[in-house]
């Protein structure tokens, strides 16, 4: 244990120069605790500071939008047409006092906004969304044009530099799981013949530019990236890989790897049950990864216990290790995993056996246990499937008609 504990406890030096204080990770979540102006609330303070001081390394915040009129869920944070960093800078400071940092990670939903959202969502193409029976909850796309392309990337380089002079440390751009990005890289949501189609890619390396140029070179800045979207004819691992060394080229800081979207949801962890075993659900892509480029690897998704998160780190495929719902109900996880308890990253969503209620719950089911963090409230471990799909289905729509008539 000791000897896992030490190797977690190691610091991690990136390109820029940044220095991560240890191995472990909190991976984004969407928070879904913006205010009806999609402002950032003392409730995001408050969570933040309790994962702070929970003994993570590094914090990824939600996705924030970069575009408020392009949501994925009704209280996601989203940049105003005017930000102003001062806005965000109580949120920036709620890891003061530890030696956490906090990295904004910023996206844009693209398709993937329900209907009662967005009527007219915009895409790379005018590709519907998910099956025909999904697509009553999403309204057909329409196709981007060049110049709204150009404003797109205007918006995410805005907001990185807006949050850096709110003092957030780094920037992440989520290019998986289906949003915008992703739409660009696969080959299934990317159908133009322009520059933009031509190459699926240059979307996410321009963002990756013109970030950079925006933050400087001693910001940290990181992509989320899908090893695969595991659709038929979509986004796959050679692909990937190929992007993976055009993004350390690039000079990225950190990678960090999943993989789906929320059409075939393997990052809920439906993954193989020898993957599981192995603690990692992206392990064997990482690997790959690294033989490609020159860049840190993050990996979220399956770790459960700090034998099993040293083994892969010393496997050499990944550096950082992140943790995502196992910290909505244990936000003290990594200070014990760092001090040498023994400590184990739980699953406790409960299941009702039906498949589509028990996709919703896994992510609804920890969205309640992180809104309780950000009340001030312990997680409710004994909370049953039935009483948080009810729940779902009160506060969604409340939510949702709060942010038609605001």
């Amino acid at each position: 244990m000791t000897a896992a504990r030490d190797l977690l406890a190691e610091p991690l030096k990136l390109r820029c120069g940044a220095v991560l204080p240890h191995r472990l990770a909190k991976s984004a979540l969407s928070e879904q605790l913006g205010d009806r102006r999609n402002a950032p609330t003392r409730e995001l303070d408050r969570l933040y500071r309790t994962w702070a001081h929970g003994g993570a390394g590094l914090l990824f915040t939600g996705n924030v939008m970069v575009d408020p009129a392009a949501l994925g869920e009704p209280r996601n944070v989203a940049l105003p047409a005017v930000p102003d960093s001062a806005t965000y800078e109580p949120w920036a400071r709620s890891v003061d006092g530890t030696d956490a940092q906090l990295w904004v990670q910023l996206n844009h939903p693209g398709r993937q906004s329900p209907r009662f959202l967005s009527r007219q969502p915009v895409a790379p193409s005018a590709v519907p969304f998910g099956s025909r029976g999904v697509r009553t909850a999403f309204a057909a796309p329409r196709a981007l044009t060049g110049d709204e392309i150009e404003t797109i990337v205007d918006r995410f380089a805005l907001a990185a530099r807006t949050f850096v002079d709110a003092g957030f440390a780094g920037v992440q751009l989520h290019a998986a799981h289906g949003y915008l990005i992703s739409q660009f890289l696969s080959p299934l949501t990317n159908v133009r013949d322009d520059a933009w189609g031509r190459d699926r890619s240059r979307f996410l390396l321009e963002l990756v530019r013109r970030v950079r140029e925006a933050v400087g070179d001693s910001v940290p800045v990181s992509v989320k990236l899908n090893s695969a979207d595991f659709q038929r004819g979509g986004f796959d691992e050679d692909e990937s890989l190929r992007v993976v060394r055009s993004l350390s080229d690039a000079g990225l800081d950190l990678l960090e790897i999943s993989g789906g979207t929320y059409e075939k949801a393997v990052m809920m962890g439906s993954g193989r049950e020898s993957t599981a075993r192995r603690e990692a659900y992206f392990l064997d892509y990482a690997a790959k990864a690294r033989q490609v480029g020159d860049v840190a690897l993050m990996v979220t998704g399956g770790f459960t216990t700090a034998e099993g998160m040293a083994e892969a780190l010393r496997s050499g495929a990944l550096d950082v290790i992140g943790l995502g719902r196992p910290l909505t109900v244990d936000p003290g996880l990594p200070g014990r995993l760092l001090a040498g308890e023994d400590a184990r990253a739980e699953r406790l969503c409960p299941h009702t056996g039906i498949r589509l209620a028990d996709s919703l719950l896994e992510v609804q089911w920890h969205t309640q246990q992180l809104h309780r963090l950000a009340a001030g409230k312990p997680a409710d471990r004994r909370r049953g499937a039935w009483r948080a799909l009810v729940h779902t289905g009160i506060n969604d729509p409340l939510n949702a008609f709060r942010r038609v008539r605001a």
